[in-house]
């Protein structure tokens, strides 16, 4: 509501209930605005590169037998360090690689470790977010409000509609054999993705996306040739290369390459949490892809799906998380999301109507402080 039509309200309707929560919710074009629908764009943006990733190596899998994960991580990191590591190394200043290796080496170390151990089992959806809301909640010092947590809650219904879906149409859920030591990798692998994505937010909201990507593309590379000379070199040996391996490989690679290389500028200018919200709708996208080229069966949980997650996204997107953390060196204006620009512009009208009340202050002074205590 505009100043001038302020002053012309009663006092007394300026103090009733409704007015005051009327005025305290947040306007629908506040809510629904271009940087939220960017957020949206952006993060499905990464749901297809994960589908496009899941597609090409079921493919690879189901159709040509090959099942070589630690290549194919190989050729990713490789990739990555390619550019990104090669990009330090020509950097001058304290952002130059050897000042990076002097200082915090044994760190991306770590983290390499973890991201590398984390793409190498099935990552359960329902236990990466809550494990990354608890390490965002001590490391970053993200505080969360009520409708973020109901926002995660409808994000997880839809995906347990997700998997109704595939129980009602009878699709493989896996061996029954080791079934507790399935579900502890699985665990485990989810922690490790979930510690990774918060040390990719920290460092890309501090430090640099450069440095983040560099780094584990440098030691990511290390990592995966080890593993895969130990482990998979027999299985790299015996490939019998044709056009279609190749270029499956490739579309595997350019897809985990360029959702590695985005995924650092979407959680910039919003959260690491956020974005693995925005993700779980990729799941979907290969069950899409599912139905054409492997034939599975349709069914309408997976739009219930698909839209309790959406819903889900936006909701966590329209209130601002709360951090204490500084954000040095980030030229993003929102701390956590893009709700910060709806917080610049209340500060912007605080302004004005301060303005306005030290103009007025001697001819009503109880109206301009109603009006202020109202906003504030």
């Amino acid at each position: 509501m505009s100043p001038q039509r302020r002053r012309k309200m009663p006092r007394e309707q300026l103090n009733t209930l409704c007015f005051k929560m009327r005025e305290g919710l947040p306007k629908w074009r506040d809510v629904f605005t271009w940087q939220l629908l960017k957020i949206l764009l952006m993060g499905q943006g990464l749901s297809a590169l994960i589908c496009g990733t899941a597609v090409t190596s079921q493919y690879l899998a189901s159709v040509y037998y090959l099942n070589t994960p630690m290549l194919q991580s190989f050729i990713n990191y490789t990739l990555l360090g390619i550019t990104y590591t090669m990009a330090l190394i020509f950097r001058r200043g304290d952002g130059n690689i050897l000042q990076i290796l002097k200082t915090k080496w044994w760190k991306y170390l770590l983290l390499a470790v973890a991201d590398v151990e984390a793409n190498y089992a099935v990552l359960l959806d329902c236990f990466i977010i809550p494990v990354l809301m608890i390490l965002s909640w001590f490391f970053l010092k993200t505080r969360y409000r009520i409708i973020h947590y109901a926002a995660v809650g409808i994000c997880l219904a839809g995906v347990g509609a997700m998997v109704g879906a595939d129980i009602l149409a009878g699709q493989d859920q896996g061996s029954s054999s080791d079934v507790l030591l399935g579900d502890g990798l699985v665990l485990v692998s989810a922690t490790l993705y979930a510690i990774s994505n918060v040390c990719q937010e920290y460092t890309v909201k501090n430090l640099s996306r450069v440095e983040f990507l560099g780094m584990v593309g440098l030691f990511g590379s290390i990592i995966s040739a080890i593993q895969l000379g130990i482990l998979e070199h027999k299985e790299v040996a015996n490939i019998q290369w044709t056009w279609e391996k190749a270029l499956l490989l490739s579309g595997y690679a350019l897809c985990m390459y360029g959702f590695y290389s985005f995924m650092p500028v979407v959680i910039k200018r919003s959260s690491a949490t956020a974005v693995n919200l925005s993700l779980l709708t990729g799941d979907l996208f290969s069950l899409f892809f599912g139905l054409f080229l492997f034939h599975y069966n349709f069914s309408g949980l997976y739009i219930v799906s698909l839209v309790g997650i959406l819903i889900g996204f936006i909701m966590f997107n329209t209130v601002p998380t709360l951090s204490r953390l500084s954000d040095p060196l980030s030229d993003e204006e929102g701390v956590d999301n893009h709700t910060a620009d709806t917080d610049n512009n209340s500060i912007e009208g605080c302004e004005g109507e301060i303005s306005c009340a030290h103009a007025e202050q001697r001819e009503t002074p109880p109206a301009c402080a109603v009006i202020n205590s109202v906003k504030l």
